[in-house]
């Protein structure tokens, strides 16, 4: 696995243990993997979104209603979705890095060994 898909996975599970502590470190080594460029700051504004959403328990975002109401199937939709986004050839760099971080969350997301239940 390659060492920003592998931080990534380090940086969702400090996170879904809401130790914000540990996420910081995490996000950034994960922003010193990326280039200072527009897929970099793309990526980088994702992943400061995730943090700052989760931290802010932001019921509106996207990703705290996935953390807190998990349903693989919609994650796996979103997930091919969001890969199909990044592979547009008329997407700018900026967004192309963007939704790369989310498709490498999601993918580190539904690699859980398990994920928690939907209520």
């Amino acid at each position: 696995m390659p060492a920003r898909e592998m931080r990534m996975e380090m940086f969702l599970r400090a996170l879904l243990r809401r130790d914000f502590d540990k996420a910081k470190s995490h996000l950034d080594k994960l922003s010193k993997l990326v280039k200072d460029d527009e897929w970099g700051r793309g990526y980088l504004k994702a992943i400061n979104g995730f943090m700052s959403a989760i931290k802010d328990n932001d019921s509106d975002s996207l990703i705290v209603r996935l953390l807190n109401n998990p349903d693989p199937d919609e994650i796996k939709e979103l997930l091919k979705r969001f890969e199909e986004i990044k592979n547009q050839e008329f997407r700018d760099d900026y967004e192309r890095g963007y939704y790369t971080a989310w498709v490498e969350l999601l993918q580190a997301y539904l690699s859980q060994a398990r994920l928690p239940v939907k209520r």
